[in-house]
């Protein structure tokens, strides 16, 4: 047992620092977002909107990251080494704007600007890590995407202590920027180039990109609207104090860097496809555990189970695209299936504040149940397809 405990350990600390420089990345905008998802009612008071109306300004980020489909290849391709360097100080001067916006149409723009600098720097980090799969040849997106939810974590508890202390968001994100710029000497990492095959004659990889960018996408869905709404549901709902919202999303990091790191190990011995269906009906579970909660404890154990379901779901997506697409088209299908998993931490937010303003949280996240469940005929359709590596 100790043998095992102790091979898992050294497989992970092996997975993170023979991507470290990626991982690092990943640690940024866990950071970020966690510290927002954290201030939420902060910004929502500081903005005076509804539900509905903080949902739909939300929405704003939606449009910089469709930005972000097209250009991120593009600056990947003119930035090259340099690509995550500049991607990480472009996310921490877009991070500067919201916590001191007022009005909500200026909110609306900060949003889409730090939609535009995050899916940017997403889709370039997680090409860089499908990159060191394809030349390690073993699944490190797992153990990256953990990264992601330690950063997430770790902002959302501190966030806990400082909106406790009345400390303004302003201040808080304005460290966090400082802090993040100081370690981007260390994510200069040279891009890999990948030549057609003369002989190749397939079509595009339209299906695999689809299917895989659905599945992604549900999970980002799921994992933002607790994101976003989890501290709003312990503190409105359940009648919680500031410092006990802010564990809402603290909750959801831990348990997903728990689950993430766990799938790095899973993801080395299962089938992809079984693992996301598990894992769908796991957190769909989680899920319904918070919409019924009668108090914040109960509340938080439904979000740690959703959270370790969902948390393998949207880097498998990820990783099978990368197995399923020729090699020359490796990087733009991740790019594709990225941007469209990360839409979901955009429109999430939106569709859960319209159904939280008619219908109340608790139908809310009861219908992230049933979305997550919609992971499942998906992951079928994924192991169907003829080119499908499982």
């Amino acid at each position: 047992m100790v043998f095992a405990g102790t091979h898992a350990a050294m497989s992970i600390l092996n997975a993170v620092s023979l991507s470290r420089r990626p991982a690092a990345a990943f640690v940024v905008i866990g950071l970020f977002w966690g510290c927002f998802a954290a201030h939420v009612p902060v910004l929502k008071a500081q903005l005076g909107a509804s539900d509905g109306l903080f949902g739909l300004l939300l929405l704003g980020s939606a449009t910089g990251l469709v930005s972000s489909m097209w250009l991120a290849p593009k600056a990947d391709k003119v930035l090259g080494a340099a690509g995550m360097q500049v991607g990480v100080v472009f996310l921490a001067l877009a991070w500067t704007l919201p916590a001191h916006v007022t009005t909500p149409l200026l909110f609306a723009g900060a949003m889409a600007l730090v939609g535009l600098a995050s899916g940017m720097l997403d889709v370039i980090m997680n090409a860089r890590v499908s990159e060191l799969e394809a030349t390690h040849r073993r699944p490190l997106m797992n153990a990256n995407h953990a990264m992601f939810s330690v950063g997430y974590a770790v902002a959302a508890l501190t966030a806990s202590a400082t909106r406790d202390a009345g400390i303004s968001p302003t201040l808080v994100f304005a460290g966090l920027a400082v802090l993040c710029v100081l370690i981007v000497p260390m994510m200069r990492m040279g891009v890999m180039q990948v030549d057609a095959d003369p002989t190749y004659a397939g079509h595009y990889p339209f299906w695999p990109i689809a299917l895989c960018g659905a599945v992604t996408l549900v999970a980002f869905m799921s994992e933002a609207t607790v994101e976003a709404w989890s501290a709003l549901h312990v503190e409105r709902t359940l009648g919680g104090g500031a410092a006990e919202g802010a564990l809402g999303p603290a909750m959801l990091g831990l348990t997903m860097a728990i689950g993430r790191f766990s799938g790095q190990m899973v993801s080395e011995h299962l089938r992809e496809v079984t693992v996301v269906k598990v894992a769908a009906a796991m957190s769909a579970t989680g899920a319904v555990i918070a919409a019924v909660a009668a108090s914040p404890i109960m509340a938080y154990l439904g979000f740690g189970i959703l959270g370790l379901g969902v948390s393998v779901i949207g880097p498998m997506g990820l990783a099978l695209v990368g197995k399923l697409v020729p090699p020359h088209l490796r990087t733009e299908a991740i790019s594709r299936v990225a941007v469209i998993g990360f839409s979901g931490f955009f429109f999430a937010p939106m569709l859960m504040g319209l159904l939280s303003e008619f219908f109340g949280l608790r139908v809310a996240f009861a219908a992230v149940a049933v979305l997550l469940l919609s992971a499942i005929p998906l992951a079928s359709s994924v192991a169907k397809h003829p080119a499908a590596v499982t």
